[in-house]
């Protein structure tokens, strides 16, 4: 159905694909996957025809129909799910082409975007981040690195398995290479100079000139989380007393409120967007007062409130060093960089231009930032819209190991069922306790129906089941 051959772009003198070549087979749905600014938006483009590759082609059937729904939605009033869907069930293409297409949903949307791409029938190419989608709905998973392009069977966690499993491979590899290269250098070092090892020496040195260096396995710096541990806090850090909260006067967003949160606590909010989930994040953020009803927190609370506005307000001419700097004015130089070093930003990163980063490292950055004091608590507001993959299993694995409270909205299903004990419902103008697993809500959501009362699940059990995956 698809066939691309030997792909090179070079973009502002900056070679992106190098050589890309797959074969994707008829009916195939493939998750396109690589690190943030790999050039998975460009391949996309060289597909659809709308970028004029350097060298090679893609080629799809003559009479195939192709639909393309790029990663920044029109302008208009109709919502990115609203465009989206009529592109999916509209167009009806052979050949389908989305990239990042639940960015800005939200958990809802994102289930129904899922359980629709696993029913429709058609060869798909996907760009993606999400991991239960990669696992739900395609078989194939083409990876991209470093320009080049390598397709594999099954989802995305057989792809994590067989790449381990290359890179394994790869690591003893080099290492069987290296300890001969010492050997052939030292018979060459030994003998050069005796004339009647001369002729055996010299073989050795061209049997070094032709060896090929295997690359070696490097860690990626840029999948470095590591939130800073809080003092200990005596329970409760917040208390909500029939609380309301809203922007205009006598006009609650959210009303009847009654909340507690420890310093274990582990709390996804759950609800369509326009429900009010930022809204109860900003009063739990004391950035908007209680209209009515009591709101209660520890004297000596700190939080740390990360939103997608904070990622866009970063000053792009200045560097996270003198975003910190500022931030800390304070701290010692030793103190500021070490914050940074926890996100990855060491050495050259943190003295680079914020204009030249990726979403993904503009978003550690934010992170960097809103925890520089160690907060008691975390409120994440859609923390992983700008990272790939790896990034969001690192921020996980973060999260797990940070020992403070943890409020989280999210449209990633997989970060929610590792990280969350509890979830709360922000529905009816108010906010609720959900008794039942990330699945009953699934369930719910695709029946079209969020008010039922799941069976009754422990927050001991959750909280278990959290720690063991």
């Amino acid at each position: 159905m698809l066939s691309i051959n030997a792909i090179t772009v070079r973009l502002g003198g900056r070679l992106i694909l190098d050589k890309a070549s797959a074969a994707l087979p008829p009916g195939s749905r493939v998750g396109l996957i690589g690190r943030n600014g790999a050039g998975k938006s460009t391949l996309m483009k060289v597909v659809a025809g709308l970028l004029e590759p350097d060298e090679g082609s893609a080629e799809i059937p003559r009479a195939a129909r192709m639909g393309y729904i790029a990663q920044e939605t029109p302008a208009g009033p109709e919502t990115p799910f609203e465009t989206v869907l009529a592109a999916l069930l509209f167009s009806q293409p052979d050949l389908l082409l989305l990239d990042e297409p639940s960015n800005h949903l939200d958990l809802e949307a994102t289930l129904w975007l899922e359980n629709f791409l696993r029913s429709y029938r058609a060869t798909m190419l996907i760009v993606s981040h999400e991991r239960d989608l990669l696992n739900n709905v395609v078989d194939h998973i083409l990876h991209l690195q470093d320009g080049k392009t390598t397709l594999y069977a099954g989802g995305y966690d057989s792809f994590e398995r067989q790449r381990a499993e290359r890179q394994a491979q790869q690591s003893a590899m080099r290492a069987k290479q290296m300890a001969e290269r010492d050997k052939l250098q030292a018979f060459v070092d030994r003998w050069r100079a005796k004339a009647s090892k001369a002729k055996q020496a010299q073989s050795r040195v061209k049997a070094l000139q032709r060896m090929q260096p295997i690359a070696e396995v490097v860690n990626d710096p840029s999948l470095s989380f590591d939130f800073p541990s809080p003092p200990e806090l005596k329970p409760p850090l917040i208390t909500l007393d029939m609380a309301a909260v809203g922007y205009a006067p006598g006009k609650p967003v959210l009303q009847r409120l009654n909340l507690r949160l420890d310093p274990d606590d582990r709390i996804a909010l759950l609800g369509r967007n326009g429900n009010g989930k930022t809204t109860l994040a900003r009063l739990l953020a004391a950035q908007l007062p209680a209209m009515e009803g009591g709101m209660t927190a520890s004297g000596k609370l700190k939080v740390g409130y990360f939103t997608q506005y904070q990622v866009e307000e970063l000053d792009h001419e200045d560097s996270p060093l003198e975003h910190m700097s500022r931030l800390m004015p304070d701290a010692k130089p030793a103190a500021v960089r070490g914050q940074l070093g926890r996100f990855g930003f060491s050495g050259e990163k943190a003295t680079m231009q914020v204009g030249k980063m990726s979403g993904g490292e503009r978003a550690r950055l934010a992170l960097a930032l809103i925890t520089r004091d160690a907060p008691h608590m975390l409120i994440l507001d859609e923390p992983t819209n700008h990272l790939d993959v790896d990034a969001r299993e690192a921020l996980v694995q973060a999260l797990n190991d940070y020992s403070g409270a943890v409020v989280v909205v999210s449209h990633d299903r997989h970060m929610l069922e590792l990280t969350a004990d509890r979830l709360v419902l922000v529905d009816g103008g108010t906010a609720t306790e959900f008794s039942g697993s990330l699945d009953d809500y699934t369930e719910l959501v695709l029946k079209g129906d969020t008010g039922g009362a799941p069976k009754e699940a422990g927050k001991g059990n959750r909280k278990d089941g959290r720690r063991a995956a």
